[in-house]
């Protein structure tokens, strides 16, 4: 899908929310960085949204760091999941105060910047305080960046989009473990509740 035209935000109403950036994605080392770096490295997501968060920083913008984590042994996680949340548990992904869990260098939260907490599912809303913190900064328009594209970003998007913001998804900030998913993601899915676009028109539609 091409970018959205025309797009024009209020940096005092606009939440950039980075998902996941945890060196268990980003980072050589992390559990989870060999599934997503080929998508990562074709999308160049990581130095794009190092970029747009310095823009969004300048602007004014709202910044919202949404990371998930776990305490010892997963016990938030039942003793018979499935799916994906099985694979975090079984792999012990990102445990509480260890570095793989830790938000990556490149977008490391400023002095004063907020950061979720409770993630422990997949949307970043459910569980966690981040539409009490969208609300009580009277924000509007919510930017969309991380990991994965198909999972938590898209979970968080749909949700974003039924609790009545305007969201915007970044191609060019996400990955996901599959190049194949990560673009029928944006082929069909994320035009129905978001407006695909990416960094470089978000950077340049503050007002």
């Amino acid at each position: 899908m091409s970018d959205a035209p025309e797009i024009s935000l209020d940096p005092s109403r606009t939440a950039l929310v980075l998902i996941e950036y945890q060196n268990e994605f980003t980072s050589e080392g992390g559990k989870l960085h060999d599934a997503v770096k080929d998508v990562m490295a074709s999308t160049n997501m990581l130095e794009n949204s190092k970029v747009l968060l310095e823009k969004a920083r300048a602007a004014g913008c709202l910044v919202v760091h949404c990371p998930i984590e776990f305490d010892k042994g997963h016990k938030e996680i039942g003793k018979h999941p499935y799916g994906i949340l099985a694979g975090v548990k079984d792999g012990e992904a990102f445990s509480k105060g260890e570095w793989n869990s830790a938000i990556c260098d490149a977008v490391k939260p400023a002095e004063g910047e907020v950061v979720v907490s409770g993630k422990r599912g997949l949307c970043g809303f459910h569980s966690t305080n981040l539409d009490f913190i969208l609300r009580q900064n009277d924000i509007k328009n919510v930017v969309l960046g991380g990991f994965l594209t198909n999972c938590c970003v898209e979970s968080t998007m749909r949700t974003a989009y039924e609790n009545g913001y305007k969201v915007y998804t970044l191609k060019d900030c996400t990955a996901a473990t599959s190049q194949a998913g990560h673009d029928s993601a944006f082929e069909h899915n994320f035009g129905m509740f978001s407006v695909p676009t990416t960094s470089g028109v978000i950077a340049s539609s503050f007002q």
